[in-house]
């Protein structure tokens, strides 16, 4: 779920590419057998020791721990290149993407749904043998017009498209192992089914943490993308994201109107931050930062606070699995 609310008013509604065209689905050098996974790009290193990802890029600029038990890598260290590694017991075993400067072969960051859709043959159910099951996943029509899954030899990615300009946004590449845990889509299975292990409350808010400086990263790429100033993070109106996050979460609701604390107006005035205009993206039950994101980018009003270019400071506050973005202009 994710709302939006903001006090400076609305705008023309966008242009929608959701609906996929109407194109054959062909077989060029681009399409992937189904036994073979890419021989370049970020996705070879899915199964590889982390050694081979330090040789190659050198030690991340941050480690921030996950709900999955992997541990995220994060590589930011110049313009287009941010991406997310998961690595679990020295192995890597997911990596998100969204840096236009990556290698995300078989795709390209900024690529056209067109061409995607003409040379990709996109399943609706997804079937996965692992050791203790099979497992079954069923796409929805939301899903194949802007997240479809696509089976890469023994690997799979996870295409984030942007709905807005037709092109594909970020992806992300999974082993078999991680796609179960997360189950990013329904699910259908036999045998046992693989949960991540429980996390307790110190757990929690270092991953929370981490999840927070995910969002901020990557709602500037997102801006950087188009011709926009960054936001400057400001750990006081975090810290009023992060409390509303947790409201939500305790008092069991999901509204940008706290029945204790009132609207985004009343909780910034409390902590005394001074503004001419705010917005406020909140978002639960994503299966963590980046996809809460991406969802955000996909709803035209939250669209529309991430690439406003009157906001300069940006606080965001996760609770568990509830997100929340507080935009502010300061003149």
């Amino acid at each position: 779920m994710i709302y939006f609310y903001s006090d400076s008013g609305t705008n023309e509604p966008l242009k929608d590419y959701a609906n996929p065209p109407k194109v054959d689905h062909l077989i060029n050098d681009k399409k992937m057998d189904d036994t073979n996974r890419p021989k370049e790009g970020l996705s070879v290193y899915i199964g590889k020791p982390s050694t081979k990802l330090i040789d190659d890029y050198g030690e991340p600029q941050r480690k921030d721990p996950s709900v999955y038990g992997y541990e995220w890598w994060i590589y930011k260290n110049f313009t287009g290149t941010y991406m997310q590694v998961g690595v679990y017991k020295d192995s890597v075993v997911t990596v998100y993407a969204i840096g236009n400067q990556l290698n995300v072969s078989p795709y390209l960051i900024g690529e056209s749904i067109e061409d995607i859709y003409r040379t990709t043959y996109l399943e609706t159910e997804i079937m996965i043998s692992e050791d203790k099951g099979t497992y079954r996943f069923e796409l929805s029509e939301e899903d194949l017009n802007i997240r479809p899954l696509v089976q890469l030899g023994d690997i799979f990615a996870q295409l984030s498209i942007d709905k807005y300009t037709g092109t594909l946004s970020s992806i992300r590449f999974f082993d078999k192992k991680t796609l179960i845990t997360q189950q990013p889509y329904e699910l259908t299975y036999r045998g046992d089914l693989i949960t991540p292990s429980e996390i307790d409350e110190e757990q929690w808010r270092e991953i929370e943490k981490g999840s927070e400086q995910q969002i901020f990263d990557i709602t500037n790429v997102i801006r950087n993308r188009f011709g926009l100033d960054e936001l400057k993070w400001d750990d006081q109106v975090a810290q009023v994201a992060y409390e509303h996050s947790k409201d939500m979460f305790e008092n069991d609701y999901f509204s940008h109107d706290s029945p204790t604390f009132g609207t985004l107006s009343d909780r910034l005035e409390t902590n005394n931050i001074e503004y001419l205009s705010a917005a406020e993206n909140i978002a639960s039950d994503y299966i963590d930062g980046p996809a809460a994101v991406e969802g955000w980018l996909n709803s035209e009003g939250h669209r529309k606070a991430l690439l406003d270019g009157n906001y300069s400071t940006l606080g965001v506050g996760v609770y568990e699995k509830f997100y929340t973005q507080n935009f502010i202009q300061i003149e």
